[in-house]
């Protein structure tokens, strides 16, 4: 279920039982088919058109103050103009003159209630989404805002009244701009006088754009950072305190006070002038005067002890057309003056129709699942005074059995889809169902057909292994037997998913393998110049097996398409690693380009990457380690009814020969001679301070226009280096910055090597289906001594401007998870916690869901992809931003290093703190999140400060200061 945050959850930063959430979706099994073999609660569960005939008229009907002061105020506070009444198209000043019908006594309430969600290309939407999911008992129909046409929808809600109410999402922009508030939803607001609709945001924006009032810039932006608000007790606000009577309470047991009033959080820039508000908009909330601030002023106050001191597609307009050459905004600031009373909610006097500034779907905002739930009951009271027959027939037909004959054939999937036999076959070696696709207004649909799981060219893999105990610790730790095994050929074709963090807790498993096995193979892809084809994610496949023959393919639907049916043509016995206690069996090991995002619903790609945009091994062969117990594990996978081999054995013998030097640390004479004039250079930034600063100042201005709520900016360090030993570097980089999602690849094909020291995971998906995600913002130096690097860290806690960038990042990847996970399930354990590495603090953050069982795991990561800390928020607005800012592409940089194993589980990092090697150059890609709060001389120092680590590294190395062994 959504979840609601009471005011002292914030102490700790834990926000929900996992459990809880997670019991809410075992009720989510609706049937919205007409048959069981159909699709039920189905993939992605985003229904779209056409949709179903719901026999239900809407006639006018008005109703007596009574019941409009009893349901929508509660308050002394009355309107001589807000009769509710849901007239069909008419004006709302000949509404008003027209008598009253008598007060009727309520009919039976609607079981469910059916919302079309209008995305404006926000990347909350799915947070609204999930929430309404629970609340409604169906999911929401879900589009994008230029999808249909005013035909379209008006057949949809009026000829086969297939919805209950409409809710118009948050986005970026002005809803001034035709392109940013799309085709529809300013005349939904306009016309669809008798419909329920919640506006959000933008949404809440339109809907006093469209009435006359006017919407400015803000006294000042204010994203992913809380407000207090107080209301004037409409029904939407029902079981909600209001600000102004709200208790203030102390907590004895945590020595914390905080004020026991409704929080809200705020993405916004624009605002609509109240004092422009025509008489048919109400204002209902508002902001309680001078109360923005971070969670530490909001939710857990200051403590008491006091013993620790402190462009989307073709028929948008681009970024720099709609930026650069013109404004859409009056004066920022009303009468001159900062004025802290600010509108958050509005409500029509005649229209059933409301908007609220303030975000109810974020994670930080109390309440927000209670403001649904009474939009649900406007929406139940207002058609159970439905004055139709046949609204009783609807009730008594679909309640039943919720039958909706075109629905499942309108489910969408985010970007790209599964062909027919690939869909779902990763885990499940029964018949199931899988998914062939269609296409829609550019959009992948897909209908449910029934398929067996076997097919012809599936692969059945049998596992083989042998654990070896308590033997790391003998041999001398993961890097002898990493040396031992693939590193005298300097770890050519070889990877390293290296836990070298000291802290177990964060990293328990490493994994590592080379060429060998009959399986093995390596996948080189680079995207296609945007001249040579139509397809924007087309590109170049080169394959090479164990022989050295190699085969180059074109792939028109791109690499995880690709990739996608390579996993689903592998089936598995789950009895064969039964007892291993990791995930990662063998399969797909290598990484992932930012550019790959093209691949995942973004913008083409401005600029080509040199480097390659996908490499992976299909690793058969693999070695294990598990640092809490000191075991190895020796895995190989091989193909039923082919002779096994030999790897088990030899690879034994070879660890077990080992054991006998306890002592023994691995010493390659092989090592090349430093070239002199390496031991003078260092990297060279692509961008100058100033430029960098410059384009720092660019962010915050679409930030204050509305653009974009974060932009995750970024630039390169290079550095031409030669003759360099990249395992070495990597030995060198795991010493003095060890970290929990570490990576060393080598590709000799292609010439590229990663040293990866890496904090941050994007994504996994274990083998129960659950999908966590750990977003990383917020970075700190450390400190010179114990007490000054505590300070730093408590700084860190309560920086608001670091609270609100994670804080955008976790309600992103809620988002994201969002789009693949049950309904009810996406849940946050932990939210800002601070972890301590070597040479900075960093605020993490943990967001998980339960994986619907139709999504495949390629499809997780598309949906994700790239991780939202390297992008910001909205997503595809901010992409679009920042390729237009930067200079070249990231390349590998931003993207993910992990694993795909053939068992249907994954995970991957984010290439972070990172040194990427091709064709002799050195490249560190680094840079930072920037908010409004943002200043353009410290971002600057933040990204210094994240390239220091491996820059030091390279340098050190190179320069022959480190020990080399």
């Amino acid at each position: 279920m959504f979840t609601e945050m009471e005011p002292f959850e914030f102490v700790n930063f834990t926000l929900s039982d996992p459990s809880l959430l997670l019991s809410g979706a075992t009720n989510m099994n609706f049937s919205l088919c007409s048959t069981s073999s159909e699709l039920a609660c189905p993939s992605d569960c985003v229904m779209r058109s056409p949709v179903a005939n719901r026999f239900l008229s809407r006639e006018p009907v008005r109703f007596d103050e009574t019941w409009k002061k009893r349901k929508y105020f509660n308050t002394k506070k009355v309107f001589a103009s807000t009769h509710i009444v849901p007239g069909h198209l008419e004006d709302s000043s000949s509404i008003a003159k027209k008598s009253l019908l008598p007060r009727r006594e309520p009919v039976e309430r609607l079981g469910f209630v059916r919302t079309l969600l209008i995305d404006n290309y926000d990347s909350y939407t799915f947070n609204i989404y999930q929430a309404l999911s629970t609340i409604n008992g169906v999911p929401p129909v879900v589009i994008r805002n230029d999808e249909w046409t005013w035909e379209e929808a008006y057949r949809y809600l009026y000829e086969d009244a297939a919805f209950d109410n409409i809710v118009i999402s948050p986005g970026p922009g002005s809803p001034m701009c035709p392109a940013d508030i799309g085709r529809i939803c300013l005349r939904l607001l306009l016309e669809c006088r008798d419909i329920p609709i919640l506006g959000v945001c933008l949404g809440h924006q339109a809907l006093g754009y469209v009435h006359g009032a006017h919407v400015v810039h803000a006294p000042e932006p204010v994203h992913g950072r809380l407000s207090g608000i107080e209301h004037d007790g409409n029904i939407l606000f029902s079981d909600i305190p209001s600000g102004r009577n709200s208790d203030f309470k102390a907590d004895t047991s945590f020595k914390f006070v905080c004020w026991v009033s409704p929080q809200v959080v705020r993405y916004h820039s624009l605002i609509i002038d109240k004092e422009s508000l025509p008489k048919e908009l109400i204002p209902i909330a508002w902001t309680v005067y001078d109360d923005t601030g971070s969670f530490s002023e909001k939710k857990f106050s200051t403590p008491v002890n006091t013993s620790l001191s402190p462009s989307r597609n073709a028929s948008v307009i681009s970024v720099p057309e709609t930026l650069e050459n013109q404004s859409y905004w009056p004066s920022p600031h009303v009468d001159g003056k900062q004025d802290r009373h600010i509108l958050m909610g509005i409500m029509h006097s005649t229209f059933p129709h409301y908007g609220l500034q303030f975000h109810p779907e974020s994670i930080a905002t109390t309440y927000g699942s209670q403001i649904f739930k009474n939009f649900k009951d406007v929406t139940v009271d207002y058609w159970s005074r439905y004055k139709s027959p046949s609204l009783r027939r609807r009730m008594i037909n679909e309640t039943a059995n919720m039958q909706v004959p075109s629905a499942c054939q309108l489910l969408k999937e985010l970007s790209r889809t599964r062909n027919t036999g690939n869909g779902s076959s990763y885990n499940n070696n029964n018949s199931s169902n899988s998914l062939s696709t269609a296409k829609k207004n550019g959009v992948d649909v897909f209908n449910l057909v029934d398929l067996a799981y076997a097919k012809p060219d599936t692969k059945l893999l049998r596992l083989k292994w042998k654990k070896l105990e308590r033997l790391v610790h003998k041999v001398g730790g993961a890097r002898n037997i990493f040396m031992e095994l693939y590193g005298k050929n300097r770890g050519n074709d070889a990877f390293w998913l290296d836990t070298s963090s000291s802290d177990k807790a964060r990293g328990r498993f490493s994994f590592m393998g080379g060429k060998g096995g009959s399986l093995w193979k390596q996948l080189t892809f680079s995207l296609s110049d945007q001249s040579e084809i139509t397809s924007k994610h087309g590109g170049h496949l080169l394959i090479e097996d164990a022989h050295g023959s190699t085969e180059k393919r074109f792939l028109e639907e791109g690499f995880l398409d690709f990739l996608r049916k390579e996993l689903s043509s592998l089936s598995y016995e789950e009895k064969d690693f039964k007892g291993l206690p990791f995930d990662f069996c063998g399969g797909y090991v290598g990484c992932i380009g930012y550019d790959i995002k093209v691949e995942c619903g973004m913008p083409i790609n401005r600029h080509k990457s040199k480097a390659p945009d996908a490499c992976f091994f299909l690793a058969d062969n693999v070695i294990a380690i598990d640092h809490q117990l000191d075991d190895v594990y020796v895995l190989s996978l091989h193909e039923l009814d082919t002779a096994e081999t030999s790897f088990l054995n030899d690879t034994e013998e070879k660890l077990i020969t080992m054991s006998v030097s306890p002592t023994r640390k691995w010493k390659d004479q092989t090592l090349p001679a430093i070239d002199s004039s390496q031991r003078k250079a260092s990297f060279v930034p692509d961008k100058s301070r100033e430029q960098y600063i410059n384009d720092v100042e660019r962010c915050m201005q679409y930030i204050k226009d509305g653009e974009s709520y974060e932009l995750c900016l970024t630039t390169q360090n290079r550095w031409r280096i030669e003759n360099t030993d990249p395992l070495g570097l990597y030995l060198h980089l795991r010493e003095k910055n060890p970290a929990p999602y570490a990576a060393f690849l080598n590709f000799s094909n292609a010439n590229l090597s990663l040293c990866c020291s890496s904090p941050e995971r994007f994504l996994l998906l274990d083998r129960n289906g659950m999908l966590e995600a750990k977003p990383i913002k917020g970075t700190i130096a450390r400190g010179s001594t114990p007490e000054e690097d505590e300070l730093l860290k408590f700084e860190l806690k309560l920086s608001e401007k670091n609270q609100a960038e994670n804080l955008m990042i976790v309600d992103l990847l809620r988002n994201d998870l969002g789009c693949v996970c049950e309904p009810g399930s996406v849940h946050v354990p932990n939210l800002m916690d601070v972890e301590t590495y070597t040479t900075v603090h960093t605020m993490v953050s943990t967001v998980r869901g339960l994986k619907k069982t139709d999504i495949s795991p390629v499809e997780c990561v598309r949906a994700a992809f790239p991780g939202g800390s390297m992008t910001g928020a909205p997503k595809l607005r901010s992409v679009e931003i920042l390729d237009s800012l930067e200079n070249c592409s990231r390349g590998l940089y931003s993207g993910s290093i992990g694993y795909f194993s053939y068992n249907g589980t994954f995970d991957l990092n984010i290439v972070i703190r990172t040194v990427v090697i091709h064709e002799d150059e050195a490249s560190i890609g680094a840079g930072g999140a920037i908010v409004a709060l943002s200043n353009p001389e410290d971002e600057f120092e933040e990204m210094i400060l994240k390239t220091r680590a491996p820059a030091n590294a390279v340098i050190e190395f190179c320069s022959g200061s480190s020990e080399r062994h």
